[in-house]
């Protein structure tokens, strides 16, 4: 069956979308207003988009009726915030800060988490998330009446030292992060089921070349 997104109901795409795009990494955003406000949310619409510079992407999607959450409000307000990665420890942690709060809650101080000072943005980081990522806003495109997509500049990486493997060359210990991932309305995966595959190579796969290679 074929969808026409643009004839179908905003809520209907929005199903369409969430439901199929699996897994989706979390965000785990906090921000501090201008006054010094400490907010925190998750965000599902995020990703990684490139490392020179380095650069993650959020989509920010506006509430019908209540617009904004206050972590979108202050990405956009202060260009600063902190990307943190959500463990299967701190799923129920992380459910907490999703809760619709009134304007200005502090949802760490709601979901019991304590927070460590970042060294170049002004929001502080989830002491028990296991990455977390300092970023400064490079651009914002506006998609939508409700809808906004923020790139942001990954300035510094803080990584638990219980998952670095080599420093130097950058190898983490992925599979021990005990990362999750969102699907769709309340679902969530573990992203301990993993299986290797390896890239295929142009000369490996090329009739041509291999017959070259025989000879």
């Amino acid at each position: 069956m074929r969808f026409d997104l643009d004839k179908v109901d905003t809520a209907i795409a929005y199903k369409l979308l969430a439901a199929t795009v699996v897994p989706r990494p979390i965000a785990w955003i906090v921000t501090k207003s201008r006054e010094g406000r400490i907010n925190a949310a998750p965000y599902s619409f995020f990703n990684v988009m490139g490392s020179a510079p380095p650069t993650v992407a959020i989509g920010l999607l506006a509430d019908p009726e209540r617009g904004f959450k206050d972590t979108a409000h202050n990405i956009i307000d202060t260009g600063e915030f902190v990307v943190n990665l959500v463990p299967e420890s701190l799923v129920e942690a992380m459910n907490v800060t999703s809760v619709d709060a009134p304007t200005g809650t502090d949802e760490l101080a709601l979901a019991g988490l304590a927070t460590s000072r970042s060294i170049h943005v002004t929001p502080p980081r989830i002491s028990e998330s296991p990455v977390s990522f300092e970023c400064v806003s490079q651009a914002s495109v506006v998609t939508g009446p409700r809808q906004t997509i923020v790139i942001g500049r990954v300035l510094a990486v803080h990584v638990a030292d219980a998952f670095v493997k080599d420093a130097a060359r950058g190898h983490i210990f992925t599979d021990k992060l005990g990362l999750v991932a969102r699907t769709f309305g309340s679902g969530y995966v573990r992203t301990s089921d993993t299986f290797d595959l390896a890239r295929p190579t142009w000369a490996a796969w090329n009739p041509k070349t291999r017959e070259q290679s025989d000879h």
